[in-house]
C-alpha cells in the first residue's frame, strides 16, 4: 500500500501538517501509520477525499461528534446527514432572529449619543495602491483630510471597477463635519446605499452580475471620534501604545467559525475557501460568490493624538504573516515611510493580488 508522508499528504489535500495533526488529535482523521520512534504520521492516497470532506464539514461549523459520524457514512447517507444538519442550522438562525430584533430594540432605547465634538484632531496620511501579479487593478482607495477608504473589487476585467465606483460614493463626506451637517453615521449608511445603487446600474449591462461587487472599509474622523463603515474582508486597524488592534471583523465564512472556536487560524489559512465572502457590496437582487449586500457594520471609536489608523485590503493582510504586519504597522516613522515599508513587504512576498493600504497618523 502506497504511503504518503504528512508533508506530501498535506500538499495533495490542500491542508497543512498542523491541521492534519489537529484532525488526528480530534479523532477525525487518523493516519494509517505512526512511526513508533519519531511519531511521524503516514497516510494513503485513499484518505485524501476524507481529509477534504473533514475540512469542508469544519467550515460549515458541524460539531466534532457529528463530523465523525458523517465521515464514516457512504456518500448518499452522508449527503442526507449534511442536508439535515443545515436545515436545522437555518431553522435555529430563524428562531434567533426575533430574539436579536428584540434585544437591539431594548438597547437602542437606552442609547446615549456619543459626542463627536471634543478636540478636533488633524490627520496626516499616505496611501499605496499596487496591481501585484494580477492582470488588472481592481482595488481602490481614498486618503483625504477626514475620510479614508479602502475597497477590493471583483468582477469582469473589462467592466468599470466596482471598487472605484463604491469609493466615489463616499468621497463627498470628506469635509469638516459640523453638527448642522446631521448624523455622520447616517451619512455613512447613505453612502453605502448609494454605492449599491451605482453598482446595480453598472451591472445591468453585464452577463454575469452575480460576480460583480466590492468589499469596502471607510473611516470618517469627526472631532476626536472615528466612525467606520465596513463590509467584506478589508480591514481597519488602530495602532496605539505600540500595539495594533483590528477594529473590523472579516465577513468571510471562516472568520465567524474562528471567532466561535470551531476553526483554528491555521486551518483557515490553508483552507481552499478561506477568502469566501458572505457579505459585500453587490448589485441589488444578486447573490454570487460574495454573498449579499446587507448594509455595512457601523462602529464608533474614541481616538486621541498619537493614534495611528491603518486600512488594508486583503492583498496586504492575507499575504503578510500577522506578526510581520503588526511589526510594520507599529514602526516609528511618518505615514509615508510606514506605508512604503508595508508595500515593499507585500512585493517581497510576491504580491499575488492587488493591494491597497492607507496609513493615517492623528495629532492635536
Amino acid at each position: 500500500m502506497e504511503q504518503l508522508s504528512i508533508g506530501e499528504f498535506a500538499r495533495m489535500s490542500g491542508l497543512t501538517p498542523k491541521a492534519l495533526r489537529l484532525y488526528d488529535d480530534l479523532g477525525l482523521l487518523a493516519p494509517t501509520r505512526v512511526d513508533p520512534f519519531n511519531g511521524y504520521r503516514w497516510y494513503t492516497p485513499e484518505q485524501l477525499d476524507q481529509a477534504r470532506l473533514v475540512a469542508r464539514l469544519r467550515l460549515i461549523g458541524m460539531p466534532l461528534a457529528r463530523i465523525r459520524a458523517v465521515a464514516a457514512l457512504p456518500p448518499g447517507a452522508a449527503a442526507a446527514e449534511i442536508t439535515a444538519f443545515w436545515r436545522q442550522a437555518e431553522a435555529d438562525t430563524a428562531s434567533r432572529r426575533s430574539v436579536v430584533a428584540s434585544l437591539v430594540d431594548d438597547l437602542r432605547t437606552k442609547e446615549t449619543t456619543m459626542a463627536t465634538t471634543g478636540p478636533t484632531l488633524t490627520a496626516r496620511s499616505a496611501a499605496r495602491l499596487g496591481q501585484g501579479t494580477r492582470p488588472a487593478q481592481q482595488d481602490a482607495l481614498h486618503a483625504g483630510q477626514s475620510l479614508f477608504v479602502v475597497a477590493d473589487g471583483f468582477g469582469p476585467h473589462q467592466s468599470a471597477v466596482p471598487a472605484g465606483l463604491a469609493v466615489s460614493a463616499f468621497t463627498a463626506l470628506d469635509t469638516p463635519w459640523a453638527e448642522s451637517d446631521g448624523d455622520p453615521s447616517a451619512a455613512l449608511l447613505a453612502a453605502a446605499a448609494e454605492a449599491e445603487r451605482t453598482l446595480t446600474a453598472e451591472a445591468s449591462a453585464l452577463t454575469d452580475p452575480d460576480h460583480f461587487g466590492t468589499t469596502l472599509t471607510a473611516a470618517l474622523l469627526v472631532g476626536s471620534t472615528l466612525l467606520s463603515a465596513h463590509v467584506g474582508d478589508s480591514r481597519l486597524w488602530l495602532v496605539r501604545d505600540g500595539r495594533a488592534e483590528q477594529l473590523t471583523r472579516d465577513h468571510t465564512v471562516v472568520a465567524a467559525l474562528i471567532e466561535e472556536g470551531r476553526l483554528t487560524e491555521d486551518e483557515a489559512r490553508s483552507h481552499e475557501d478561506r477568502s469566501l465572502l458572505n457579505r459585500a457590496i453587490v448589485p441589488a437582487g444578486t447573490r454570487g460568490h460574495a454573498g449579499t449586500s446587507s448594509g455595512p457594520d457601523l462602529a464608533t471609536t474614541a481616538v486621541r493624538p498619537g493614534d495611528r489608523l491603518v486600512l488594508t485590503g486583503d492583498g496586504v493582510h492575507a499575504v503578510l504573516e500577522p506578526d510581520h504586519l503588526a511589526t510594520l504597522m507599529v514602526a516609528h516613522g511618518d505615514p509615508d515611510d510606514v506605508g512604503q515599508a508595508i508595500a515593499d513587504a507585500v512585493e517581497q512576498a510576491g504580491a499575488p493580488d492587488n493591494y491597497a493600504l492607507v496609513v493615517v497618523d492623528l495629532a492635536a
